[in-house]
């Protein structure tokens, strides 16, 4: 989207749309969360930064306290602009295997702790080789495959071959391993959704101790995500949580909401109302992104009126009686993933009881290498 900064002090009504805000209230309440969950715990949160974008967020969190003093990035890029903002520990949870980008990770861990994760032989045996001509040491994990179903171990002994084979490489600092795993769905009570975050907890947490077993020094043992934030603590030897979304929040984790609050919103303009019960607003795919698992946006506090349908410029809007929306009138959708949506903008507009507190810039947006 455009580069918008409207001025300080500026309405949320009198703002151009399609735009990007971003509640500070409810984005404070989500940091404090966190920061409560984790004040007297040994497990920490690694903010998944996929999701936010942006080093002066993190540094928010960092802050606020709950955090182990570093993040999570999807990709190099991003990890590259989170070194960039400050952060000095940053875990990539994918495999780099291209020389190219293990060549970038070496320049970045002369400036930062960023630690990649690998899953096979061969490409621990490219990192060490690298390390060694950029005069680096670059940090791995192994990647624990728990119900993704995309990269990772599928066994302990992988597991112990990998540890044994990077505690033996030079270039390498072995710190431990990692998994990333997601609630498919929403789970049918609370019961269901703790067990299942312990469950893969302690999936993870078993190659580690037979890592452990074999006499080599686990540092690291990062696993969990939003929907399992809070159980963390119950599985002693985990060492931080790969939470995301908690942050801005999503329309997919609809069980959460007693937990965060919904922080980023894309704000529309109705430009049509052609026909009793329907509104055309001006939201479409390229405004929101894509819908996470066929989860629609979920229009804000418009009483007897829904989210109906998108286009590439359009969303429509339909009421269960007169329509409460006029042409000219704002609105606002939730988005059901975040990351997308936010990846469509240069800036937040930071609001504050309805008018502009900052422009919030998104550096992390469009880094696909």
């Amino acid at each position: 989207m455009d580069h918008y900064r409207p001025p300080v002090g500026t309405p949320v009504a009198e703002l151009d749309t399609p735009c990007l805000l971003i509640d500070m209230d409810a984005l404070e309440h989500n940091f404090q969360r966190i920061a409560d969950t984790y004040k007297d715990t040994d497990v920490k949160i690694r903010e998944h930064t996929k999701n936010i974008k942006s080093p002066l967020l993190a540094h928010m969190q960092i802050r606020a306290g709950g955090s182990m003093g570093g993040v999570c990035s999807a990709k190099i890029a991003e990890a590259e602009v989170m070194v960039e903002g400050g952060i000095t520990d940053v875990l990539v949870p994918n495999q780099v295997v291209t020389e190219d980008k293990i060549r970038r990770v070496a320049a970045m861990s002369k400036r930062a702790d960023v630690t990649i994760c690998v899953d096979s032989e061969q490409n621990l045996r490219d990192i060490s080789r690298i390390a060694e001509t950029e005069n680096a040491v670059i940090s791995v994990a192994i990647e624990v495959d728990t119900n993704m179903a995309r990269s990772g171990i599928r066994s302990v002994e992988q597991g112990v071959h990998l540890a044994k084979v990077a505690d033996g490489l030079p270039g390498v600092k072995f710190k431990g391993v990692m998994s990333h795993s997601a609630m498919f769905g929403i789970p049918k009570d609370e019961n269901e959704r703790i067990s299942e975050a312990l469950k893969y907890y302690r999936q993870t947490l078993d190659v580690a101790n037979a890592i452990k077993a074999e006499g080599i020094e686990v540092t690291m043992v990062s696993s969990g995500e939003t929907f399992s934030y809070d159980q963390a603590a119950e599985v002693p030897g985990i060492t931080d949580v790969e939470g995301g979304s908690y942050a801005l929040m999503s329309t997919s984790l609809p069980y959460m909401e007693g937990h965060f609050q919904y922080a980023a919103k894309v704000l529309g303009t109705v430009v049509s109302t052609p026909r009793p019960g329907v509104a055309i607003g001006d939201i479409g795919y390229r405004a929101i992104g894509s819908m996470l698992n066929r989860d629609e946006p979920v229009l804000e506090d418009v009483p007897g009126t829904k989210f109906a349908g998108i286009y590439d410029e359009l969303c429509v809007l339909e009421s269960d009686g007169d329509m409460p929306l006029e042409v000219g009138d704002k609105f606002q959708l939730r988005s059901s993933q975040q990351d997308l949506t936010v990846n469509r903008y240069d800036n937040y507009v930071a609001v504050r009881k309805g008018v502009v507190e900052e422009i919030i810039s998104i550096p992390g947006r469009g880094c696909h290498n």
